[in-house]
């Protein structure tokens, strides 16, 4: 295998490895603002049981992150150093501004949520939590932002002599044409995987008969924000798919197996197999479907592959299969939340059984989603590692200038080379599994053990200078220092 296909697998393995942990943190930790508030609001000391639990299982997930996050940014020396000067000046002020408005945020106050709860206020320990899960968001934004740029570029221009992108316009890059768009999908994604990861837990409590009154507000609460995230989703699928449509045709078209251009609309298919020596999909097709979703009219064609030179197309058979499971697995989420809507409508949703045992795996399906959408995203992209400009033509036809080419950003050959890249594949993996293994195994203890029971914490009514304030004071004391000790005896 060739070092760009090693190097292109090396970091799928490591982003999806680490992509598990980021949507988790995002989602729990407005589950935890909404569970913490309602403490503040109805002074049920369950709900402050609930906010205590999760911000443990919040904290691990956050070191799991943090851990496999940083393995990614030295690929970018190693394996793409081309890539890497070419969009350093733009992934620079990305990343600069993740540390500095999201990174710093989420870990700095993340002490006071796990450590603070019977040291500051429950005013200040809320504000803690909301800014724990506002810094989990900020770093959403940047990261999304910067892979953003890279699927439609904006506000920058070529430096000809040393052949780098250059920042031209700070707000274009970040406002670029799919940012907003794919910001918002990813959102809903992670609020949706966190929201199941919530109901799975609770659930498995439920048929095990522990933590009964626990397991039902929780779950109730993951239910209700998870219901409305499914629903919002398909409004932010719809716009994501257009979005596509309007920028990246190709991607598109490899997304919905369209390999030639027809007259008239298209249809859209619901599951299907496509064949790229045949250039065809055999499945189960809704007429007109796919041109009524993206240009709200019965007439008007979607533009196949062969409208691009056969070294711009992308694959089909991935982008296909991953974009259809993460649509498939969206429209189930929308129906099963909806069926225990009505059933804990009914007062009968923590007899259904059934459902339960559903709802204890459905979070595995929660994660396959978003994996498959950025699998999808990213390897319809190819074999472009920055999108070109995409213009058509008067004859139908498009042309694709200026980007990166994928094979245009991998290192130098005496950079790197095709074993040395297989053997750190070989090691990631390892490590990955063993952390992977850790990860679950402190997960499983942590939710064996369950909930504290409820009760009414103690009430402090400092702020986090005062808490500091008590630690130097207990420290002090413990250190016996002599002027303190002499200004206790009344000692000038």
């Amino acid at each position: 295998m060739t070092v760009e296909l090693l190097s292109r697998i090396q970091f799928a393995l490591t982003i999806m490895f680490h992509y598990l942990f980021p949507p988790l943190s995002i989602g729990l930790g407005v589950l935890m603002v909404m569970m913490e508030g309602a403490y503040l609001r109805t002074k049920d000391p369950q709900y402050h049981a609930m906010t205590r639990f999760w911000s443990r299982i919040f904290a691990v997930n956050f070191a799991m992150g943090v851990a496999t996050g940083i393995v990614m940014e030295f690929q970018f020396g190693t394996n793409w150093a081309n890539y890497a000067r070419f969009v350093g000046d733009v992934f620079g002020s990305a990343l600069a501004a993740e540390g500095i408005f999201a990174f710093f945020l989420e870990s700095g106050f993340l002490a006071v949520l796990v450590f603070g709860w019977d040291r500051v206020s429950p005013k200040m320990h809320f504000f803690a939590t909301c800014m724990v899960s506002l810094g989990s968001i900020f770093s959403a934004i940047w990261i999304v932002v910067a892979n953003s740029w890279m699927q439609t570029p904006a506000g920058y221009t070529i430096d000809p002599e040393q052949h780098r992108a250059i920042i031209t316009d700070f707000w274009a890059l970040v406002f670029n044409p799919s940012s907003m768009i794919r910001l918002f999908h990813v959102l809903m994604g992670a609020f949706i995987l966190s929201s199941f990861f919530v109901m799975s837990i609770t659930a498995y409590y439920v048929l095990r008969g522990r933590h009964l009154d626990f397991a039902r507000k929780c779950f109730t609460i993951a239910l209700g924000f998870g219901t409305v995230c499914s629903l919002v989703m398909l409004f932010s699928g719809d716009l994501q798919a257009r979005c596509v449509g309007f920028h990246q045709p190709a991607k598109l078209a490899a997304f919905e197996g369209v390999f030639k251009t027809e007259p008239g609309a298209t249809g859209m298919y619901i599951v299907g197999w496509p064949d790229p020596h045949t250039q065809s999909v055999v499945g189960i097709k809704v007429p007109y479907m796919l041109t009524l979703l993206m240009y709200r009219d019965l007439s008007t064609p979607i533009d196949g592959l062969d409208r691009f030179r056969p070294e711009d197309r992308p694959p089909v058979r991935i982008p296909f299969m991953t974009y259809h499971l993460m649509i498939g697995l969206g429209t189930a989420f929308v129906g099963l939340t909806l069926l225990a809507v009505y059933f804990r409508w009914k007062g009968t949703l923590f007899e259904k059984r059934w459902l339960l045992w559903i709802f204890v795996f459905a979070v595995l399906g929660a994660y396959a989603a978003n994996q498959a959408g950025w699998i999808s995203a990213e390897v319809g992209r190819q074999p472009f590692v920055v999108y070109p400009e995409v213009k058509k033509g008067v004859d139908g036809q498009y042309t694709m200038t200026g980007g990166m080419r994928t094979v245009d950003g991998i290192s130098s050959r005496n950079v790197v080379v095709a074993d040395q890249v297989l053997l750190s594949i070989i090691l990631f993996s390892i490590v990955y599994a063993m952390l992977f293994a850790v990860w679950v195994f402190v997960l499983n203890t942590k939710i064996q053990h369950g909930p504290d029971e409820p009760k009414i914490p103690p009430v402090s009514s400092g702020g986090l200078l005062d808490a500091a304030g008590a630690l130097i004071d207990r420290h002090g004391r413990t250190l016996s220092s002599p002027v303190r000790d002499g200004a206790e005896r009344g000692e000038a």
